[in-house]
């Protein structure tokens, strides 16, 4: 039987409430999504928290995406009327780009206050988004020194803090938060994957597994290089010998286990190539019958 994953610890729930307390002070959010998965990523109970405060949407980890598919998800999110940007969060440019992209949003409302003679008003943003989307790096290279702490794990952030920007933005960050229940168990399988679930709460084989079905019509040749496959053993095994034939290779033996965090590590950190596993066309999040 396959593992339901879920995680909704106690300070997501808080977390929650205190962005509903402090969205009078913002002017705008940057909702934060992970490039990999645009859909999964997007938390869709932010809709009924954040309700009409302007947004720009934030597609992160644009290093580790597939380009094009990048591409894709920026006209599809602009074709439903959202102002989007996409980065690499590290980037020497980002502050400048994040500081433009909120003033388009805030356009009219700042030509409304200039023109009552209010001029370099700071613009207040509240950064939201799940675990593990890199708030923290974004933070940081808009603030431009180490004043969120960052790591590649979900759950770094806990509370919420003010922090002030060269370029005029004045940021409230906050802990990254996920949902109580996904309808639909692909969305927790590739927040698993990119590692915005903490792998203590998974299984790591089944995600591995799940990775490989992917890689298997994406990628294959991505797994071939990295574990030095023979050509063909996409053609002459299952996913389960798969992961066995890695383990070999590894030098793990038969520990399934090792192989699958391993497995998970190389490709939360780029090492099997760029990739995006979800396209506009999935439907990914909506309910599955059975």
């Amino acid at each position: 039987m396959a593992q339901i994953i879920q995680w909704f610890p106690g300070h997501m729930a808080k977390a929650f409430r205190l962005m509903r307390e402090n969205l009078k002070y913002v002017d705008i959010v940057f909702e934060l999504v992970d490039a990999r998965i645009p859909v999964s990523s997007r938390n869709p109970e932010l809709d009924e928290v954040l309700g009409n405060k302007p947004r720009l949407l934030v597609m992160t980890k644009t290093d580790l995406a597939d380009p094009e598919r990048t591409k894709a998800w920026t006209k599809y999110f602009v074709d439903q009327g959202l102002e989007v940007v996409a980065l690499d969060t590290r980037g020497h440019k980002t502050p400048q780009i994040m500081t433009k992209a909120a003033r388009k949003v805030l356009a009219d409302k700042w030509a409304a206050l200039e023109e009552k003679g209010v001029k370099d008003k700071p613009i207040r943003a509240l950064v939201a988004g799940i675990p593990n989307v890199g708030k923290s790096t974004l933070l940081n290279h808009l603030v431009t020194k180490n004043v969120a702490i960052t790591g590649d794990r979900p759950g770094v952030t806990k509370k919420l803090q003010w922090l002030k920007t060269p370029t005029n933005l004045e940021l409230l960050d906050t802990p990254g938060v996920l949902w109580p229940k996904f309808e639909d168990q692909r969305v927790g399988e590739h927040l698993a994957m990119t590692g915005a679930i903490k792998d203590q709460l998974i299984n790591q084989d089944d995600i591995a597994l799940a990775t490989l079905k992917f890689m298997r019509t994406y990628n294959p040749a991505a797994i071939v290089a990295r574990y030095h496959l023979a050509d063909d053993a996409w053609e002459t095994n299952t996913d389960v010998e798969l992961l066995l034939l890695i383990s070999q290779k590894l030098g793990f033996k038969d520990d399934y286990d090792r192989a699958a965090e391993r497995m998970l590590l190389d490709l939360r950190r780029g090492k099997l190539g760029t990739y995006t596993v979800e396209m506009p066309e999935d439907h990914i999040g909506e309910v599955v019958d059975d």
